[in-house]
């Protein structure tokens, strides 16, 4: 015998309900569009938001193999956003093909990404008291926009590496409700230990459902500033230089003095590349291009002369 195999002939049954029961309620009276990514989410997510009553129309939902992310779902949502003004909905989830992520859009057309999502989730749950030690755990990639908002609503946050891993590791440790990432991979410890497209979905709907709220005025308590990402080409053993080179440490101190506390500066090496990335947030996006494409450049030189 090489290995046996367990059939679960009801497990979409299952899963739908167990997303249903991660809310209060229903969504009757909200119309929602889904970009499913013609993938995993293409049955569920439409099942589920007609059985909680809300009034769902289903793009990119037809799978065949080889079309999943294709031109479509979280990661392409241009579709989303023009149907669900077209079809005046109150919302649109845009899934990626595996539905472990989601994004949102509002009744605008705005994309709404994984930070104004934790925002408008984590300050709900704080209202209902559910937000464990008032506490959001985000990566470094989190828009300062995040920080500053949750702070207004005195809210903290936990910073953790690039990756859904080091976010749970961090959640576990400190038992904390919510965490993500701004790509939309959104884990809700009360409810998963990975992030859950269909569930991360119906705790927004929810929310808009129960504040009377539109999406876009939800979207509102967070400002997202201006962000700029640069790559600087460098030999692998050189990717601690902007901590060991003392001019380039002192110019990126001298960055952060710029920006005044209103923006920062962050040097990001790649695990699986040659290079290093320079981040830089802050307001003005003509000032950001020009500090980040000058700390590259200087990185750059520097790793390789």
């Amino acid at each position: 015998m090489v290995g046996k195999k367990h059939v679960v002939e009801n497990g979409l049954e299952e899963y739908i309900a167990f997303a249903k029961s991660t809310i209060d309620g229903d969504l009757s009276g909200l119309k929602v569009a889904i970009d499913c990514a013609n993938g995993a989410s293409y049955k569920s997510s439409e099942v589920a938001l007609k059985e909680l009553g809300a009034e769902v129309y289903a793009i990119h939902n037809k799978p065949d193999g080889i079309n999943i992310n294709k031109k479509c779902g979280s990661t392409h949502p241009e579709d989303l956003m023009k149907f669900v003004v077209e079809n005046k909905c109150n919302l649109g989830l845009a899934f990626d093909g595996d539905a472990d992520r989601c994004l949102a859009v509002d009744e605008k057309g705005n994309l709404i990404n994984g930070d104004f999502m934790m925002c408008i989730a984590a300050k709900h749950l704080k209202e209902i008291g559910k937000l464990n030690h008032d506490t959001v755990v985000v990566t470094v990639m989190s828009n300062l926009g995040l920080d500053i908002a949750l702070k207004e609503e005195n809210i903290k946050t936990v910073k953790t590496k690039v990756g859904d891993r080091y976010v749970l590791e961090e959640m576990q440790k400190g038992n904390f409700s919510i965490g993500g990432e701004q790509s939309g991979h959104v884990i809700f410890l009360d409810f998963n230990t990975t992030g859950d497209g269909l569930v991360s979905g119906l705790q927004l709907a929810t929310v808009v459902k129960k504040s009377g709220k539109t999406l876009s005025e939800l979207a509102a308590m967070m400002t997202e500033l201006p962000q700029v990402l640069v790559n600087a080409k460098v030999p692998n053993d050189k990717k601690d230089i902007h901590i060991k080179d003392q001019e380039i440490a002192a110019e990126i101190r001298n960055m952060e003095e710029k920006l005044a506390g209103s923006g920062r500066v962050l040097i990001r090496p790649s695990g699986t590349e040659p290079l290093v990335r320079v981040m830089l947030e802050g307001k003005v996006q003509s000032e950001l291009d020009e500090m980040a494409t000058y700390l590259a450049k200087m990185i750059e030189e520097k790793a390789n002369s």
